[in-house]
């Protein structure tokens, strides 16, 4: 039995017992009947509210489901997915001394020796020449040395 149904049962129970209209607690009591019925009234607009915006969910979240499909589902998107699972491209986390803003930067950009601060422009430069013991070999793994000749040990 939804709301309707009950409110109605109610009010019909109400009307069987042939109270007195004029006596201050029928008129209290059929008050509160016909709030009930408002709010009967109110809550059913809601639920189709709720099954029409519930609807329009379930609609944008097959189009998102599609979409990701679409751009997800690429070749080339799963190939450079598969270079970020193996780290070879790791990110670190730089603040600017400047303005204080954290920023996601490449080892690549790194080793390049500065980049600008994308928030306020702020040259940030990297230094790991005092990282390095000069006694170690070159893995001529640098972008300056072809040879152990060449290498700027």
């Amino acid at each position: 039995m939804d709301l309707t149904e009950k409110i109605a049962y109610i009010k019909g129970l109400a009307e069987g017992l042939a109270l007195d209209e004029s006596k201050p607690e029928v008129k209290v009591l059929n008050a509160i009947i016909d709030l009930l019925d408002d709010i009967t009234y109110d809550v059913q607009d809601m639920e189709e509210l709720y099954d029409e915006l519930s609807a329009q969910v379930d609609e944008i979240d097959q189009d998102l489901a599609d979409v990701e499909t679409e751009l997800y589902d690429d070749e080339d998107y799963d190939d450079i997915d598969d270079d970020y699972d193996d780290e070879e491209d790791p990110f670190y986390e730089v603040t600017c001394g400047a303005c204080g803003e954290k920023i996601n930067v490449s080892e690549d950009v790194l080793l390049e020796g500065e980049i600008n601060c994308p928030n306020c422009g702020e040259v940030l430069e990297f230094d790991f020449s005092d990282l390095f013991d000069n006694d170690e070999e070159c893995d001529f793994d640098c972008d300056s040395c072809a040879s152990k000749d060449d290498c700027e040990e």
